[in-house]
């Protein structure tokens, strides 16, 4: 397997639902996101682009399903179906979210559809089933066709005529122009910016990354090292793993699960447009660019090393602020909302580019605060960056509490 983490379906789909455990409640939300998660790493896109998909189909499975038990408001106009297959609803909105958002993976988006399908007993409840995902799955995918996703980018290159730069173009440089979910607009939890390069918290973040961060680094331990190979993983199903550990209650009802899921993929997906348009707004440098300008900086405290490398590859976009922290946050801000008050359960995940291990917090803000300092470990963030990311995942996560997990109750 290769870092993006590329495989076979069917391993894919098994090493995905191997983290569940043997007490995870079977539901058919929890059984697709777990497929999807698989064909979205199958089509080795990039996690802003699956990120979206999987908002799509959860948006989609979570109207079906609400649809066919009445249990929350939603505030969209779905044809109420009582009495149907809930299992057939969310095939239904399931596959057809992912066949018009990813054509080229039909073949493993048919495979998973008849599997489920075929478990479903045949008569009027599966077949009322089917009609009403398709239904909700073509509200939803007209509500979104709009959102700008579509859009053409036309990222521009800073060169001097003439001059030779790297001609690698960066992730999703027309994410800042998308329609949120949630929030009002793409810039509404824009940071400020980041540090002045004369501060003390410059300085601080340089020197941590330079030497923490380092390839050849003789500072990070080898749990560091542990720790940042996992997270170099990007793609959603490292995040889900996270929130099945919560879905996997057998306590749960499966309406609960599909409005969480919906929850969460919406979130992280706003997530993903407010801090591309911080990343874009700002053009901030990454550790290996800075590291080997140190002597350019105007601070005689950032040595420069002209043939320092980072732990991992430099991620194509800027660096302020760090992505991986407001997923992280976001998703940490909706489960804490959605336990309240009850106990906690281990929180497990597995990590494509870790060999599949997995690894387990006690916490809400063991996971967040372990995903930051990862991102430090492989060289391509700074601290400043990332408590700053952590604050906007929070907001963002506490408008998907109100929009979606509280709405109608």
């Amino acid at each position: 397997m290769n870092k993006t983490g590329a495989a076979p379906l069917a391993w894919l789909i098994a090493l995905l639902s191997s983290l569940a455990g043997p007490q995870l409640r079977a539901d058919a939300v929890t059984e697709w996101n777990i497929k999807a998660g698989a064909i979205v790493t199958e089509a080795r896109g990039n996690a802003q682009v699956a990120a979206r998909v999987l908002a799509i189909m959860h948006t989609a499975a979570y109207e079906a399903t609400n649809a066919i038990t009445q249990r929350y408001a939603t505030g969209m106009k779905i044809e109420a179906a009582p009495g149907a297959s809930v299992d057939a609803a969310v095939a239904a909105a399931s596959r057809t979210t992912l066949l018009r958002l990813l054509p080229a993976q039909r073949t493993s988006i048919e495979a998973a559809y008849e599997a489920a399908l075929g478990k479903v007993p045949k008569g009027a409840p599966k077949a009322a089933g089917v009609a009403i995902g398709e239904q909700a799955a073509a509200a939803v995918l007209a509500m979104r066709s709009d959102d700008g996703a579509a859009a053409g980018e036309t990222y521009r290159p800073q060169a001097t005529p003439g001059v030779y730069v790297p001609t690698a173009m960066p992730a999703v440089p027309q994410w800042p122009g998308r329609r949120p979910w949630l929030m009002k607009s793409a810039d509404q939890f824009r940071p400020g910016p980041p540090p002045r390069l004369d501060s003390e918290v410059w300085t601080r973040d340089f020197r941590e990354v330079k030497e923490l961060g380092a390839k050849s680094s003789t500072r990070r331990t080898a749990e560091q090292t542990e720790i940042a190979r996992f997270w170099e993983a990007t793609l959603p199903p490292i995040y889900h793993g996270v929130v099945r550990s919560i879905a996997k209650d057998p306590k749960r009802e499966v309406t609960q699960n599909a409005r969480l899921f919906a929850a969460v993929t919406q979130a992280t997906d706003d997530a993903f447009i407010s801090v591309f348009d911080a990343k874009y707004h700002y053009a901030f440098w990454r550790p290996i660019t800075a590291i080997r300008n140190g002597d350019l900086d105007g601070n005689d405290a950032t040595e420069r090393d002209p043939s320092w490398l980072p732990f991992i590859d430099t991620p194509m976009h800027p660096e302020y602020p760090c992505a991986h922290c407001i997923i992280a946050s976001t998703v940490a801000t909706v489960l804490r909302a959605e336990i309240g008050s009850g106990p906690m359960p281990t929180l497990t995940t597995t990590s494509p580019t870790a060999g599949g291990v997995a690894r387990s917090w006690k916490s809400l803000d063991d996971f967040v605060r372990e995903v930051s300092e990862a991102r430090i470990y492989d060289g391509v963030h700074y601290r400043h960056s990332t408590e700053v990311a952590v604050a906007m995942g929070q907001r963002i996560g506490e408008l998907a509490v109100v929009k979606v997990l509280r709405a109608g109750e």
